[in-house]
């Protein structure tokens, strides 16, 4: 992870953050990197610069976009490549010509806005005929409603038939796709690279089906006026990182917890003792710490 001069407000993720949030940010960028191999390619709303920069590792071009000057200032000097330019612009007016890109990738910016139609045409419009937009945004049934969450920084988020109707009708084609992080196991074959996938989930009969049985927290939208290339489109993105920052943090914070009920047990019998000692268990009668 890099080092951010940022600091997390909750606007905008960085990379120094903990927890699922990492893992959710960079699997997205991971994702379209299936989408951007030799091509240009616009990250609207690219925050602090670190997909723009991954995206960069494969593409003709990439210029990230964000309103933020401090955005775009710690972006342009923290990650640099001769394909990658940084220019500080409000998305719903961007100063590019009409069909300027091959790819338009946006994660996580609609629900930060409430001008959502004036967003998708303003890619449509900087997008080529033949261009991909690649658009994030989570689902109010399951970020919002069940969890009594309230992010203060997203303007209107949408349930998923609201997504549907904003961006459907805009494009000829349109691959769904639902993300949400899983406590999964995993099992892969050591001696060869990996070609092939078997998911496996236990219903609440523990009967087991090849499908996650879970509603995702996100949606990923790939839309296009051509049909998408098939060789692009898997129907199962799975995304780690070798340092295990989320698993660390996991055990780091159960390890506290384990900790905290030992300490507790302690004081407990430490209680007990006192209780029955012949001078310090009549003061504690005596002070009511009962």
């Amino acid at each position: 992870m890099s080092v951010s001069d940022l600091p997390f407000t909750g606007e905008r993720f960085i990379p120094t953050c903990e927890r699922e949030i990492w893992y959710e940010h960079y699997h997205r960028y991971t994702m379209a990197l299936n989408w951007t191999k030799g091509l240009d390619v616009l990250d609207a709303a690219c925050g602090e610069g670190y997909g723009s920069h991954l995206l960069a590792s494969n593409a003709k071009s990439v210029t990230g976009v964000d309103i933020s000057d401090s955005a775009i200032n710690h972006a342009q000097k923290t990650y640099t490549a001769d394909n990658l330019t940084y220019i500080k612009s409000n998305v719903l007016n961007m100063g590019f010509k009409d069909g300027s890109f091959d790819v338009v990738v946006s994660f996580e910016t609609l629900e930060h806005l409430a001008e959502h139609k004036e967003l998708i045409q303003e890619f449509k419009r900087v997008l080529k005929p033949d261009g991909v937009l690649i658009i994030s945004t989570p689902d109010k049934k399951e970020y919002s409603d069940k969890t009594g969450f309230d992010n203060e920084f997203h303007v209107k988020e949408l349930y998923r038939e609201d997504f549907a109707n904003l961006v459907e009708p805009e494009f000829n084609h349109c691959q769904w796709f639902g993300q949400k992080l899983l406590f999964s196991s995993t099992i892969w074959d050591l001696n060869n690279d990996l070609k092939t996938i078997q998911y496996d989930c236990m219903d609440k009969n523990n009967q087991v089906v090849n499908q996650p049985l879970f509603a995702p927290v996100y949606f990923i939208l790939v839309a296009s006026h051509e049909k998408l290339d098939a060789k692009n489109v898997s129907n199962f993105y799975s995304f780690s990182e070798q340092a295990e920052s989320v698993y660390g943090h996991y055990n780091a914070v159960i390890r506290a917890h384990i900790k905290a009920e030992k300490d507790c047990q302690k004081l407990q019998a430490q209680h007990s003792q006192w209780k029955n000692h012949p001078i310090i268990g009549r003061c504690i009668k005596w002070f009511g710490k009962e």
